[in-house]
């Protein structure tokens, strides 16, 4: 598979300015040679673009004018020779050059098949492969800054210090058992410190999975309250664009519409709700059953309540059911005047929960905006590893799960010979996880530590 040239378009689909045709293998030059013509005077240096023409060697026709850069083995990110044509994006004369690298002997790439050659050929491991799909898909700046580190081999590091702390582990308890008159017995405290130690860094980053899910798919927030309270007209204000429709007669949305938005940096889910309250009508009814829903499963709420007028039964209920959970109490319509006791409607929120606003004129909405990112994400600390995958966070549990029973036998009593083999089991898991899998590693390092001589 791996002695063949493969070539594909590395931009995506559409009209662009510029559009990059990627070629990768042992023959990535000499075909690029076939169907690009340096101008004069140019020649083809590695690292280096040369301007040329794209043409068809059969016609002699000159496609499109173009830049090629060869990128020679190792130095690449398959670690196979790759060229890039840069040329206009133009699907057409992109589509136009891949077929005339098929003309000349390449085979068109598969979907990630220059990410998995470059696993393959040790250009990085499979986390490192997954980071890179997810910096290309960020929908966050956080997700963003975390997929870049485990792209350049963070993730990967820990992995493998958990990794080769247990083999070391384990090298220490076989040779005590293979050499007992050497005098490399371990003691009990030794082995449950590494455990312990080991499972408490994996229990943190398994803990992570939900945030790194937060950060992918974003904070879903649902805008709830009694109708005619401005719901509709604040969700138009938050995405900067009319989408629901706004009208001055309560009941105007009976079903919810979600939409994204990017605030600061981070991905929000917000959701437009019917109005809460009670109801004969129902279609009604079945929109309020789903608001209610939405919102027990949400993230977070936005509670509004209509300034201008006093505030109802149901404007107390609505404040009473949401002021101790994940809310915000938004006061809308402040650029009318005041009938709602605001004292009153206060009573179930603190100060940091509560903002009051205009939607309709946009009044306050970027301090709204900032206590939403304030209050409802999770600040990600510069330094902090995030699981974002749920193979990821699978095979850690699985790791951890095989920790735990031996940490349970050590305690238990049983012979060394039980509890490694058990810690023996977990290691198959890590190395999944980053594609790193030798079954000889622990008797390598028995040699490498005890045997030197024997």
């Amino acid at each position: 598979m791996l002695e063949d040239t493969i070539v594909a378009v590395s931009t995506p689909f559409g009209f662009s300015g510029l559009g990059i045709i990627r070629l990768s293998g042992d023959r990535a030059l000499p075909i690029a040679l076939n169907i690009f013509l340096p101008k004069s005077g140019i020649s083809v240096e590695p690292h280096h673009p040369a301007l040329g023409y794209v043409y068809s060697a059969e016609s002699g026709e000159k496609l499109d004018e173009a830049f090629l850069t060869y990128f020679p083995k190792p130095r690449s990110y398959t670690r196979e020779d790759i060229v890039e044509i840069s040329c206009h994006g133009s699907p057409v004369v992109l589509e136009e050059t891949v077929r005339l690298c098929i003309a000349e002997g390449a085979r068109h790439a598969d979907p990630g098949e220059f990410t998995l050659r470059a696993v393959i050929n040790g250009r990085m491991d499979i986390i490192q492969a997954e980071a890179v799909h997810d910096l290309i898909t960020a929908t966050s700046l956080d997700q963003a800054r975390i997929s870049f580190n485990q792209m350049q081999g963070r993730l990967s590091r820990q992995i493998e210090n958990f990794r080769t702390r247990l083999i070391h582990l384990l090298s220490r308890i076989e040779a005590s058992l293979e050499f007992p008159d050497d005098d490399l017995e371990i003691s009990v405290d030794t082995i449950m410190r590494t455990l312990d130690d080991t499972l408490e860094s994996i229990n943190h980053l398994i803990g992570t999975y939900e945030l790194g899910q937060s950060l992918s798919e974003g904070t879903t927030l649902v805008i709830a309250g009694t109708p005619n309270v401005g719901k509709s007209t604040l969700f138009n204000s938050l995405l900067e664009r009319d989408r629901a429709i706004v009208t001055p007669h309560p009941g105007t949305t009976r079903d919810y519409i979600t939409e994204k938005v990017f605030i600061d940096g981070a991905l929000f889910s917000i959701i437009d709700t019917a109005g809460m309250t009670d109801s004969s009508h129902p279609v009604e009814k079945e929109g309020i059953k789903k608001s209610i829903r939405l919102a027990e499963e949400a993230d977070g709420v936005l509670l509004l309540i209509d300034l201008s007028r006093a505030e109802t039964a149901d404007d107390l209920a609505l404040m009473k059911k949401y002021g101790q959970e994940k809310t915000l109490l938004v006061l809308n319509k402040n650029d009318l005047p005041f009938r709602a006791d605001i004292i009153r409607i206060s009573e179930y929120f603190s100060t940091d929960q509560i903002v009051q606003i205009s939607a309709l004129e946009k009044r306050n909405i970027e301090i709204l905006k900032k206590k939403m990112r304030a209050y409802f994400t999770v600040p990600i600390k510069k330094e902090q590893e995030v699981v974002l995958h749920l193979r990821q966070k699978l095979l850690l549990q699985c790791i951890r799960d095989h920790l735990k029973k031996a940490k349970e036998m050590v305690l238990a009593g049983y012979s060394e010979e039980l509890y490694i083999e058990e810690i023996r089991l977990g290691l198959p898991a890590l190395g999944q996880l980053t594609g790193n899998i030798q079954a000889e590693d622990v008797f390598r390092d028995i040699f490498a530590r005890f045997c030197v001589g024997k």
